[in-house]
């Protein structure tokens, strides 16, 4: 991998940007030893930065300053989770004030920044009333224009962009506020190589990013390699660490002197980035960008939380399309009439425009599809893809170029399996739609090449350029997958079922459906009118106990479950009375606790009064209830967490933030609720611990910022535009 510094643009993806070896030169960085604080590296402005005149290497913090040794050590006591400790300091006699940022690098020692500080600002009335508006944001488009419009003032940046991320990597501006004398840069797209993989990855790490000048000279740190590690020094946290020079460089060509980034991070993933620029230096000083910090947690629980409502409004869209299909197979015998009896239901919840079913070597269609040659090679090439609940693309010919003759009516493609038999889909097709896209620059040209052959530069041109993109649809979102799970699970259960009374109708296919049934992923009983079993599966088999009795009929169930009075109760009424029954029940396990179950059992007609038997399944809710135990933790620990800093913060001499913690609250409990909706466990397990890993993080920037603004005189927030304006290539002198 290159080095930093040392790559070009044919490797700068793996660059070591974390390693970069010096800083910008508005600020000054050590390096102490721990426990005894001295101090092994610093930048080379140091001693000069910080007033002291002498060089620092060897020193203790002790001499540098009598109280900054003890503000370390408490420092690092306080310092929240993944998130540097920030205090404001005076070094030695100098009266000037700095803000001190610690962390320890997984290498060891103790890592110090410094910046000259500037005025305690009282923001929290703006902070609130950012909190308020993106909470009245129904819609993600609206929410990110809300988040461009606050940031435009308040950072004091000529452009303001929110910047997202699709399924490739590719960044679009989604979002604009901008001055109004500059080209705009709404809708303009670019390419994933603009961003490396590396640096993605520090921007989920290292949440805010600044770049004061990019005609800056780097401070080299003395020694170039920590004297700990004998390796140069771990820089991702550090708020000073220089820039890659290809970046600086692109930025430079495109007539941006300053940047301020901040992450949005939704899910654990980087979904976008909060990107300002500014046409002359520009520095913003620790408190504000912390601001920046705590409303992109905010706006990212808020996206969380609008993606799970579009998510769950699409499976509740569904759900009639199940209950026809049930109530299809109890009362007919059969569910495919059922499915396509109304085609626009079938087709709207995924905006498609065709689709089919290949079931039991038959094809059903609707609307506009491929013929049935095709319909059964797309089966055949879905079988060869990696098993999934939902499988998508949005571009079958670039997948599989041999279908380019049906990308007219299925350049999309999105299915669900029916069962583990080869071939059997749920399939719903996309046509081709030729996209106009704006690039911000040539996509296919990220690089110039001058006069020598090895004068690499990133691209000069940032002129608009326009591309046809032929052989796509528009992509599948996650409420066209989380749709198509859902009727996909609801026909695995239909298709178990209905192969279970085939077996109860048709004897003589005993052998062919009692294999599918087997097969089944689906836990199945199949018993006759009088209650006796006439068949299980081994998903079911592997519910019960290693050791235990053979099943003859259904009234032997009660045994294996927690309430077997109860049980039993409802399988003499569903034998007497043929009932359709829904409830949950729960399995004894040896030495564990319970298995919850959702059980549906059904009696099968032949005709509206006769009844042939009886099918049960199974469904393991274990996920389902960890799921819903993780909510309610996460509404339990949000409150406590909302409660804890209150009390902190709204103790005497404290700031008024009462309204501006229960606004971050409201955000966080309105976002559990929304998630909780979903009907994927695993995703909401994961998506609630995002929110709550988010909670604790804006609630630690909130305190931080308390901590530090309880340290300095409090000013009224005033003249935004010009706080920390340079006015020069470098920031001003020391006073």
């Amino acid at each position: 991998m290159p080095a930093f510094g040392q790559a070009d643009l044919s490797n700068c993806e793996r660059e070591q940007i974390h390693l970069a070896g010096s800083i910008q030169p508005h600020g000054a960085l050590l390096v102490v030893s721990d426990p005894d604080h001295l101090v092994i590296q610093a930048s080379a402005n140091a001693g000069d930065f910080l007033g002291l005149g002498y060089d620092v290497l060897g020193k203790s913090l002790s001499e540098l300053s009598g109280g900054l040794a003890a503000r370390v050590s408490a420092g690092d006591d306080e310092q929240p989770r993944d998130m540097l400790a920030v205090s404001r300091c005076r070094i030695d006699r100098n009266n000037e004030e700095f803000d001190c940022f610690m962390h320890r690098p997984d290498d060891g020692g103790i890592v110090l920044e410094f910046e000259r500080a500037g005025p305690a600002l009282d923001v929290h009335e703006e902070i609130e009333s950012a909190i308020r508006t993106f909470l009245k944001a129904s819609s993600i488009e609206s929410l990110c224009d809300a988040a461009a419009q606050f940031f435009k003032p308040f950072t004091g940046y000529d452009r303001v962009m929110v910047y997202r991320f699709d399924d490739e990597g590719h960044g679009e501006v989604f979002s604009e506020e901008k001055e109004p004398d500059l080209e705009p840069f709404l809708g303009n797209r670019y390419p994933a190589t603009d961003i490396p993989q590396i640096a993605r990855e520090l921007y989920i790490r290292n949440r805010v990013r600044v770049l004061v000048d990019v005609g800056y000279e780097p401070v080299h740190l003395q020694p170039r390699l920590s004297p700990l590690t004998g390796h140069d020094l771990d820089m991702s946290m550090a708020c000073l660490r220089s820039h890659s020079p290809i970046h600086v460089q692109y930025l430079k060509n495109m007539g941006v002197a300053a940047t301020l980034v901040a992450s949005l991070v939704v899910g654990g993933k980087l979904w976008g980035l909060l990107a300002c620029h500014h046409y002359k230096p520009r520095f913003l000083h620790y408190q504000v960008r912390a601001v920046c910090d705590l409303l992109c947690e905010v706006i990212a629980t808020r996206i969380a939380a609008l993606q799970s409502f579009q998510q769950a409004q699409a499976e509740l869209s569904v759900r009639r399309i199940e209950q026809r299909l049930v109530q299809a197979v109890v009362r007919e015998g059969d569910w495919r009439g059922a499915l396509f009896d109304n085609p626009e239901a079938l087709l709207q919840p995924m905006a498609a425009t065709g689709a089919a079913l290949l079931y039991d070597g038959k094809v059903i269609t609707t609307g506009d599809v491929p013929g049935t040659r095709q319909l059964r090679e797309v089966g055949r090439w879905l079988d060869t893809r990696p098993r999934a609940r939902a499988i998508s693309t949005s571009s079958l010919i670039r997948e599989a170029p041999q279908f380019e003759g049906i990308v007219d009516v299925a350049s999309g493609v999105l299915a669900a399996p029916l069962s583990t038999t080869p071939g059997e889909y749920i399939v719903w097709f996309r046509p081709e739609r030729i996209k106009h896209v704006t690039w911000g620059g040539d996509p296919h040209k990220p690089m110039v090449i001058g006069d020598d052959p090895a004068d690499l530069s990133p691209r000069r041109s940032f002129a608009k350029w326009h591309e046809d993109v032929e052989g796509t649809c528009d992509p599948w979102t996650a409420a066209d997958m989380a749709a198509a799970r859902i009727i996909g699970e609801t026909l695995r259960d239909v298709v178990a079922q209905f192969r279970s009374v085939q077996l109860l109708i048709a004897q003589d296919q005993l052998e062919d459906v009692s294999k599918q049934l087997r097969e089944s992923e689906q836990p199945v009983i199949i018993a006759d009118v009088n209650g006796r079993i006439l068949r299980t599966n081994e998903s079911f088999e592997q519910l019960l106990p290693d050791a235990h009795t053979h099943l003859q009929r259904v009234e032997d169930l009660p045994g294996f479950f927690t309430d077997p009075a109860g049980l039993r109760r409802t399988i003499d009424s569903l034998l007497s009375q043929r009932r359709i029954w829904r409830g949950e029940v729960s399995l004894k396990n040896r030495g564990k606790e319970s298995t919850p179950l959702y059980l549906r059992a059904d009696p099968v007609f032949s005709s509206p009064e006769r009844v042939l038997g009886f099918v049960l399944l199974f469904t393991d809710l274990t996920e389902q209830k960890l799921a819903d135990e993780t909510r309610r933790e996460c509404i339990e620990e949000t409150a406590a967490r909302g409660s804890m800093l209150n009390r902190r913060l709204n103790a005497p001499g404290g700031f008024p933030y009462q309204n501006l913690i229960g606004s971050i609250i409201e955000n966080a409990e309105l976002a559990t609720l929304e998630i909780g909706d979903t009907a994927d466990p695993a995703r909401m397990r994961n998506m609630l611990e995002c929110v709550q890993f988010s909670v604790h993080r804006t609630t630690d920037l909130l305190d931080h910022l308390f901590r530090y603004s309880s340290g300095a005189a409090q000013e009224p927030r005033r003249g935004r535009k010009g706080n920390g304006e340079l006015g020069r290539p470098h920031p001003p002198a020391r006073r």
